[in-house]
């Protein structure tokens, strides 16, 4: 049983995920072509999925496809397509690139049909199912991921199904941590990023992220015991070894793709707040959405 607007989003993650999947048809026509050079942007959360979906997506060789944060995007390179990931439609920065796209398609994906940002999309594929309650973003994001996923041939329901396996880890036993590092390769680096911001917006907690192959060149001297050195994937070899010698405790789920393996941090950044007693549907100082005034 839950008690808060962010662990039943959670918990109902593997339900949107195939709702997604089976939107596809009716959207694959505003989703990218094969071959399209394609900017994804987002802010946040939507930034992080922007960058596991642009790893798979070239991965799967789909074409060439970049991330960047809404503020950062560059206006000097010419890409066929810009997709902006937004659940809210009210983020400032992507209603302002679409409004400086010059004749660029874009395409909106929300979680709120009719928003600010729609107005300014060329398409906009919405997704209400999956919006939320909850100022912390869990499961539009992912839902959004899914359904990109799915549009590069992944099979969603074996997704959805390691979802119900991750929504009965037990995350008790690492409860007393004081600091968690989380690692990632390829589509993962943006899920790790991701699951670091989980534990900051949630729990007020010191959360890092790194690419795997990255974290061994600085940020392993913080490694230590009572820390934890927490993967979404595989490792590199020899890593996890570096990593038993500093005394850190190395978190996996080898037997979950790091998407629904995200659940489980998801999950983790919730019990450590309700530990800390703190509410994560109140995360202090954010709201929503970020609406800028003009200037």
């Amino acid at each position: 049983m839950t008690d808060t607007f962010v662990e039943e989003e959670i918990a109902t993650q593997p339900e949107m995920w195939r709702r997604a999947a089976a939107l596809l048809p009716e959207v694959s026509g505003d989703l990218p072509h094969s071959g399209e050079r394609i900017a994804v942007v987002g802010c946040g959360t939507s930034w992080f999925m922007a960058q596991s979906y642009a790893a798979a997506r070239e991965a799967a060789g789909h074409g060439e496809t970049d991330a960047f944060p809404g503020s950062e995007f560059p206006h000097g390179r010419r890409y066929d397509r810009i997709v902006a990931i937004s659940r809210s439609g009210t983020t400032t920065e992507v209603i302002d690139l679409f409004r400086s796209a010059s004749g660029v398609p874009t395409l909106l994906i929300t979680g709120v049909p009719n928003s600010p940002a729609t107005q300014e999309a060329d398409a906009t594929i919405a997704l209400p199912f999956a919006d939320e309650r909850s100022v912390v973003q869990t499961r539009f994001a992912t839902t959004t991921l899914a359904l990109l996923r799915a549009h590069l041939g992944d099979d969603i329901d074996t997704l959805a199904q390691q979802a119900e396996r991750a929504l009965a880890v037990d995350v008790s036993e690492m409860l007393d941590a004081e600091q968690v590092t989380f690692l990632g390769r390829g589509p993962a680096v943006g899920l790790a990023a991701e699951a670091a911001l989980k534990m900051r917006e949630a729990a007020r907690f010191w959360a890092e992220s790194y690419p795997a192959m990255d974290y061994r060149h600085g940020p392993l001297a913080i490694a230590q015991t009572g820390r934890l050195v927490w993967s979404l994937g595989d490792l590199p070899p020899g890593l996890a070894d570096d990593i038993a010698a500093t005394g850190a405790e190395l978190v996996r789920h080898a037997e979950l793709d790091p998407l629904p393996a995200l659940i489980v941090a998801q999950r983790f950044a919730v019990a450590q707040a309700k530990q800390r007693g703190l509410d994560p549907d109140r995360p202090r100082s954010l709201a929503r959405s970020v609406i800028l005034d003009e200037v």
